[in-house]
This record gives structure tokens, sequence and C-alpha cells, in this order.
């Protein structure tokens, strides 16, 4: 299984981004999938969750109303909208299904103004 996290950046507090993670190997509808962030010597943080079936969404306090997690299994994608992006969501952003597979390399969002 391989996955692969795209869409991050330098980014000015209050604006947009949207990250893609696409997987190979792996039937990604069979799979509730989840968001993550991590940086350098910090613990891996969840930010959501996705039912397998797009149907449930559930999210950390710290991303509630301005994050939303989407998939689409026709592509064998999952997609997270970030808005209102503040510092403090400067990470590094992955995708996984609770750590079942081997992580990708993540993709780097940069909160700044």
């Amino acid at each position: 299984v391989q996955l692969v996290e795209s869409g991050g950046g330098l980014v000015q507090p209050g604006r947009s981004l949207t990250l893609s993670c696409a997987a190979s190997g792996v039937t990604l509808s069979n799979y509730d999938m989840s968001w993550y962030r991590r940086t350098s010597g910090k613990e891996r943080e969840w930010v959501a969750t996705i039912e397998r079936s797009g149907g449930g969404r559930v999210y950390a306090d710290s991303v509630k109303g301005r994050f939303t997690i989407s998939r689409d299994n026709d592509k064998n994608m999952v997609y997270l909208q970030m808005r209102k992006l503040g510092p403090e969501d400067t990470d590094v952003y992955y995708c996984n299904a609770d750590g079942r597979w081997r992580w990708g390399q993540g993709t780097q969002v940069t909160v700044s103004a």
C-alpha cells in the first residue's frame, strides 16, 4: 500500500487549502479514513475521520468548523478542505486508516504572514 499526500503549501492566515490523499494497492472504500498531522518532535495528532461510505465524519476540536474531510471512492481519494487557517495549523499532514499502513511522506502546510 502506498499513500501519497499532496496539496500543501505556504498560505497566509485566514486562507484556505485543500489536501489530497491518493492510495495505491488498496481499495479505500473498505476503510474509514483519517487525516493526521505532526511536526518534528511532536506526537502525531489526529485531525479528522470519515466513514468508508462517506456518511459519518468526526473532527478534532481544534479544527471543527474549519476543516472538512471528504472522499471519492470511485477515484480512491480522500480530501481535507481547510479554511480559516492559522499558524497553529502549520504541520505535515498525513492520511491513513488508523495507522494500518506505512505512513506516506505527508504534505507540508505552513501558515504564515
